[in-house]
């Protein structure tokens, strides 16, 4: 096996030797581009100045499976990434995706993205951000490969649970803080996957075929966000099409937009295997080229990253006079960037790895995630000192950081949902009987969760050993759902069915028979069909919570946490109530011509705007919506009130709520501002989340939330003029504990 070690200090130091000086000292002598006290523009011309062509080419390709080259003549280091967004991945062999066998490679698993999302918190996720960035920081990386922002389209799609939720206003919101807190660490974020990249089968040749404004409105806005407002320092290209060119080589998305339009001057990095050409993604494609050669230097080939597309036959084609050399100055440039950035910064901070900080973080975010979708009776939370209670369910045992595809991880730690209710309830007898057999499998890219989850007992037999447990317990907890298999919440491929598997749904109907004490907890990152949800008194949503997974779990369950997570999708009561239903959707209908020598299905987003509520809105069909989430204490809004009733484009108003604890416990609840167009020209959803506020109220206690509106949060996007536009005329803005529980309602308008 092959390794490379950065020490970059001491190159540092060795350099800035040979020119007289220590790196402590005053470094008014040292080259441009190894001062830290020069501006990074400076630094990155000068730094360029200095490169030859071959070093041009050789920093816009990989050089292994998660490194490209820095300028090793010139002190310049290595580009090294990790896939993320939940944790920082084991690190692998040097040309082949097997985990490598170190012994200090083992993290943190935070929770999964639509766990966050659910927390509507914008300091915890730049908690998430700064934790995970420490990690990052402690093992060198240049780029964590996350955050992903793309929009929850539909349940079928295998990687929802990597994502923020169907909403893009929300995904924009919570996007930044995470993208802040990893970078204040010295550690890119790489923004996934831009964009339109809403399935997995056929993600490389599903050609998108979406209007303007849908593009605009809905699926853009959040990476828009990141670049804009987090300030995010990379980005990563799908693998998919759109306008029938592939992503990582799209001159509207990446060109005309993305550094056009959206002024990004970081660096894009393709998915990997994402580059299908090279003139085309030479002129506007990505910056930087990885996994091309997916088994590296396997291929038969000495010498496969030099026959990536950005590299001999780039040189090659720069040689012929097919392309010149301006849009390869221009990607060294913005790698340059990032590398002083990142990886050059002296004073990024040292990071730490599973720290108690670490672990108290992921499980703070976790229990916070967490969304109690019905406590009819107050089955929850669990009496203070129950004598037994009774755990079923596979998902109540199975390690859940292995596997999923990039999102694999080596943790270190793993608390178990049986093993967080046992560690809270020590005096309790609980039991755990299996319920059903879902994936035995605990292996992925040779990290393996050590588990034998093999069984003998045919599905009968195991429920009927449940039942009779359940008889004699004063609480019984399912714990079932999704887990990271294929075709389950998994890179690579999507669910092929919206019902829960395994059998699931035969166990929870004996059991809601057997005993009223029953509480149904689904672990997934998508909605899933509840056709018990009358039958069972208390279900809540869990996600993939990672380390801390089962301790976060029990905090909610035993009440020492008062559940405040919201929905950031909606659940439809059957998968023929979403939005997507026919073959020219999804999967796509393939077509008879070649692009870049690669079959063609051409996904058609007829839905427009209308996903998620914007869609549930006009045709029913929900069974929980977009926002929702219960607590243990009750909450009132009283009526909202404007500073003012009118506003021009120019301007704002603001809108305010009282909101008050009614209940008798500590809790917070989740306040949405929603817009309504009241008199609009062109067809716009019933309405839109524009604001959202996180308040933590102590029993009987009152306070004033309020939210700033302004032409942002009017306007829709005008394909034909290509430009936002908010129309003159009566607008309402709804407060809301949902998006179909609008609290109070107002009317004003723009002049």
């Amino acid at each position: 096996m092959k390794y490379k070690s950065l020490l970059f200090g001491v190159t540092l130091a060795v350099l800035a030797t040979a020119c007289g000086k220590s790196p402590q000292t005053p470094k008014t002598d040292i080259p441009v581009y190894l001062d830290d006290n020069q501006p990074i523009e400076a630094r990155v011309e000068d730094a360029f100045q200095r490169m030859t062509l071959d070093e041009k080419i050789a920093m816009v390709h990989a050089q292994s499976k998660f490194s490209s080259p820095g300028v090793p003549r010139l002190g310049i280091p290595e580009v090294w990434c990790t896939d993320g967004p939940h944790g920082i991945r084991t690190e692998v062999l040097w040309d082949e995706w097997e985990q490598a066998g170190w012994t200090n490679d083992s993290i943190t698993a935070f929770p999964a993205l639509s766990g966050l999302a659910s927390t509507w918190d914008r300091d915890l996720s730049r908690l998430y951000g700064k934790s995970i960035g420490e990690e990052a920081r402690y093992r060198n990386k240049s780029v964590l490969l996350g955050p992903g922002v793309n929009i929850y389209r539909f349940p079928l799609n295998g990687r929802n649970f990597e994502y923020m939720g169907e909403d893009p206003y929300l995904a924009g919101e919570m996007v930044v803080p995470y993208i802040e807190g990893v970078q204040a660490n010295g550690v890119a974020v790489c923004v996934k996957h831009y964009a339109l990249n809403n399935s997995e089968i056929n993600r490389h040749i599903a050609n998108t075929i979406v209007d303007d404004r849908t593009l605009y409105e809905i699926y853009l806005p959040a990476f828009k966000a990141a670049v804009q407002k987090g300030h995010a320092w990379s980005v990563m290209a799908a693998y998919n099409l759109y306008n029938n060119e592939h992503l990582c080589s799209n001159e509207v998305l990446l060109d005309k937009i993305l550094r056009g339009e959206w002024g990004f001057d970081g660096v894009v990095i393709s998915d990997w295997g994402g580059v299908h050409n090279t003139l085309q993604t030479a002129r506007h494609g990505v910056d930087l080229e990885y996994g091309s050669w997916t088994d590296g230097l396997t291929m038969g080939k000495t010498n496969a990253y030099d026959n990536y597309y950005l590299a001999e036959p780039y040189k090659a084609a720069i040689g012929k006079g097919e392309i010149g050399t301006a849009e390869l100055d221009a990607r060294v440039k913005r790698i340059l960037r990032m590398i002083f950035r990142t990886t050059m910064d002296r004073n990024r901070p040292f990071g730490s790895q599973t720290s108690p900080e670490h672990y108290a973080a992921a499980r703070k975010i976790g229990a916070e995630s967490i969304v109690l979708l019905k406590n009819d009776g107050d089955v929850l939370p669990l009496a203070a000192h129950p004598k037994r209670i009774l755990v079923v369910g596979e998902n109540a045992v199975k390690m859940m950081t292995v596997g999923g595809g990039s999102s694999s991880l080596k943790a270190k730690l793993e608390v178990s949902p049986l093993d967080g209710i046992k560690a809270r309830y020590p005096d309790a007898e609980v039991v755990w009987e299996r319920g059903y057999v879902g994936d035995v499998g605990g292996d992925y890219n040779g990290v393996s969760t050590g588990q034998d989850l093999r069984e003998s007992r045919n599905p009968a037999t195991l429920i009927a050993d449940a039942v009779k447990a359940a008889r004699e317990a004063d609480y019984v907890i399912f714990i079932g759902g999704l887990n990271k298999a294929p075709q389950q919440d998994s890179e690579g491929e999507d669910r092929i069915q919206y019902g829960l598997p395994y059998g699931q749904d035969a166990v929870i109907e004996a059991l809601a028979a057997a005993t009223d004490k029953f509480v149904v907890v689904n672990i997934s990152g998508n909605a899933v069909a509840m056709p018990w949800a009358d039958k069972v008194p208390a279900i809540v949503q869990d996600w993939y919570l990672g380390t801390q997974a089962g301790n976060s779990l029990a905090d909610v369950l035993s009440g020492d946490v008062n559940p405040s997570g919201h929905l950031p999708f909606t659940i439809p009561v059957s998968y023929d109530k979403n939005p997507v239903q026919t073959e020219r959707q999804y999967p796509g209908t393939p077509r008879r011509s070649l692009i870049d020598g690669m079959p063609v299905l051409d996904m058609e987003y007829t839905e427009g705007i209308y996903v998620g509520y914007r869609w549930y809105d006009l045709h029913g069909g929900v069974l929980y919506p977009f926002g929702h989430g219960l607590s243990y204490t009750s909450f009132a809004f009283g009526e909202p009130r404007l500073d003012k009733q009118s506003m021009t484009e120019n301007g704002s108003l603001t809108v305010t709520v009282p909101v008050t604890n009614t209940g008798a416990k500590t809790g917070a609840t989740v306040v949405q501002l929603y817009i309504t167009d009241v008199e609009a020209s062109v067809d716009r959803p019933a309405k839109e989340l524009k604001g959202f506020a996180k308040v933590m109220l102590e029993p009987g206690q009152k306070a004033d939330v309020s939210f700033t509106i302004d032409k942002d949060a009017l306007s829709f996007f005008d394909a034909a003029k290509h430009e936002w536009t908010a129309e003159k005329g009566s607008f309402q803005a709804l407060v809301a504990a949902s998006a179909q529980d609008i609290r109070g309602a107002v009317e004003f308008e723009l002049r």
